[in-house]
């Protein structure tokens, strides 16, 4: 067991290995951002759509209170 973790370790220093650790934590970083973006882009184009419906609603109501009124 002592021998794996020395053999870890030995790899664990080599600026190879650290160059690597830090661009695959980047990978993952970014990766994670933008899945975030993504999800906030959709996200807000439902809420676009959902706004127009309200506001063809909206618009329909008016239109319906207003021949309404006329009668």
């Amino acid at each position: 067991m002592s021998q794996a973790v020395a053999a870890y370790r030995g790899i664990t220093a080599t600026e190879e290995f650290k160059h690597l650790e830090i661009l695959r934590a980047r990978a993952r970083h970014d990766k994670a951002q933008a899945l975030r973006s993504a999800e906030r882009k959709a996200e807000q184009r439902e809420r676009e759509k959902w706004q127009r419906v309200v506001e063809e609603q909206a618009a329909k109501i008016a239109e319906l209170q207003e021949q309404l009124d006329k009668k």
